[in-house]
């Protein structure tokens, strides 16, 4: 099964779980499509984009249930990035789990895949936008 992830507020998985679809973000609202990572691109949009967010989750989705509204996209630094141009149904979303903040460090599931080695640690990733 091939997957994509979304990284979303507490308050948008909940809202999925009582009505079976994920409202989308503001940004995702502003750009006309649902904002996804790959697993190797997760943990940097998180740093770049949730940096000190503790009501997150994140979304492991089955694309296989998203059929031809997943649109690959270049973007960050040339990378395709999957772009949903379409509602994320409840039925899509394979694994949810929350993505804490411990003392400034972003704890991730045990089931996201490991990074490459020499890859930062894949449970624990300081969570600070990188410096300029």
């Amino acid at each position: 099964m091939s997957r994509v992830y979304k990284i979303c507020s507490a308050s948008q998985w909940l809202d999925c779980e009582q009505h079976g679809v994920l409202p989308p973000s503001p940004v995702d609202m502003r750009d006309g499509y649902i904002h996804m990572s790959t697993d190797a691109q997760v943990r940097e949009t998180a740093r770049l984009h949730f940096a000190g967010q503790d009501d997150l989750w994140l979304l492991a989705v089955d694309t296989a249930m998203l059929d031809d509204a997943l649109v690959w996209a270049p973007s960050r630094g040339g990378d395709l990035f999957p772009h949903l141009y379409g509602a994320l149904l409840r039925a899509a979303i394979v694994h949810a789990d929350p993505l804490p903040l411990d003392h400034g460090v972003r704890v991730w599931p045990a089931w996201l895949h490991q990074p490459a080695a020499g890859g930062s640690d894949s449970a624990r990733t300081p969570d600070a936008p990188a410096k300029p």
